[in-house]
């Protein structure tokens, strides 16, 4: 019958190769544009996107974020991009 509703196994499916393809690119996006950042993940988890990894500065934090959010507009995304740490030791390591 044309009038039916679609399986509910198939929307599921179409929503999460939308959210699929929207990750993919988002990592085209950092890889290729200013950021050049290979160094974060995005991937689908349980209907969630969640984007870790580690950048070199604030300012490229900031960065990710702002594409992430604009990749990802109205997806639940969860973020867990750190700065690395680039300060010189204050010390010498000590090695047993």
């Amino acid at each position: 019958m044309s009038g039916s509703p679609p399986e509910p196994n198939a929307v599921g499916e179409a929503g999460e190769a939308n959210i699929e393809y929207r990750v993919a690119h988002l990592r085209d996006r950092l890889a290729a544009e200013e950021l050049g950042e290979l160094g974060v993940r995005a991937e689908v988890r349980a209907g969630a996107v969640v984007v870790s990894g580690t950048v070199p500065s604030a300012q490229c934090r900031e960065t990710v974020l702002r594409t992430v959010g604009e990749e990802l507009a109205g997806l639940s995304v969860h973020t867990d991009v750190v700065v690395a740490e680039t300060a010189t030791p204050d010390h010498a390591e000590e090695l047993p």
